[in-house]
């Protein structure tokens, strides 16, 4: 499989994931609800990133979410600790046949 390609609006930050997300995440925090994102969780090693983004490390400072510099779309956050074997991909930045489907799993980030 040659896996899924996805950009941010403008192009500057061009995402692949190697696996096959099974559901889409929906998180209530503070900034998921804000920025409307819908995570695929993956090991990092399934993911790559092409494209020069901006870090943004918030609330508990366990991870970066990372947006484009040019059209502010938010594309993928990583964990701060480098250890950490998971990170989220923002599936509407792929066409929504890949996403639209899927059985959407509510994540209580404002709960936290």
């Amino acid at each position: 499989m040659s896996g899924h390609h996805g950009s941010c609006h403008c192009g500057t930050i061009r995402l692949e994931l190697r696996d096959e997300p099974a559901e889409a995440a929906e998180c209530n925090c503070s900034i998921c609800r804000r920025t409307g994102a819908l995570w695929h969780y993956s090991n990092p090693a399934q993911v790559s990133i092409a494209g020069e983004g901006a870090g943004y490390i918030q609330g508990d400072r366990m991870l970066s979410l990372w947006h484009c510099p040019t059209c502010g779309c938010i594309t993928h956050w990583t964990a701060t600790d480098p250890a950490y074997p998971r990170m989220g991909v923002n599936l509407r930045m792929f066409e929504p046949g890949l996403w639209a489907e899927l059985p959407r799993k509510l994540i209580d980030g404002a709960s936290y």
